[in-house]
């Protein structure tokens, strides 16, 4: 795709589009091998007796870095070849299990022609609809 056509598509994201929704389920291999990839030992994310009988939980934790990871996807994503995650930040709110399906989605909250810049707010949700992690992140469209 040519430059010319990359600032195009900045020409035409508007205040209030959204991101395609995404869903996840994960698992307990998946969870699995993304805590030993980031040797995250706590055991409230591979041991369901300890999870549940000491700390307490309904069962196995996700890791909250790997919500941080799917809302980065979100947005790489729906930037595809035309740009790039300038920034990006989140909070975890709300515990989320392995079973559990989540959801991540974005909105445009503002457009900034003269750095080709789109702030967004960036969410997961629970089965429910809560929002368990929200966030803010900036993207930066290729300019010609």
């Amino acid at each position: 795709m040519s430059d010319a056509a990359k600032q195009g598509r900045f020409d035409t994201i508007r205040v209030g589009d959204a991101l395609p929704e995404r869903r996840f389920k994960p698992d307990n291999v998946q969870s699995m091998l993304y805590n030993a990839v980031l040797w995250n030992g706590h055991r409230i994310h591979f041991d369901e007796p300890y999870a549940k009988e000491v700390e307490g939980y309904p069962g196995l934790v996700i890791a909250g870095p790997l919500l941080g990871d799917w809302l980065n996807q979100c947005v790489e994503e729906w930037l595809g070849e035309d740009g790039r995650l300038a920034s990006i930040e989140y909070s975890n709110r709300i515990a989320t299990y392995i079973g559990e399906t989540l959801y991540s989605a974005g909105v445009v909250t503002a457009c900034r022609a003269e750095t080709a810049e789109v702030e967004l707010d960036v969410v997961i949700r629970n089965e429910a609809g809560e929002v368990v992690a929200p966030g803010r992140a900036v993207a930066r469209f290729h300019r010609s």
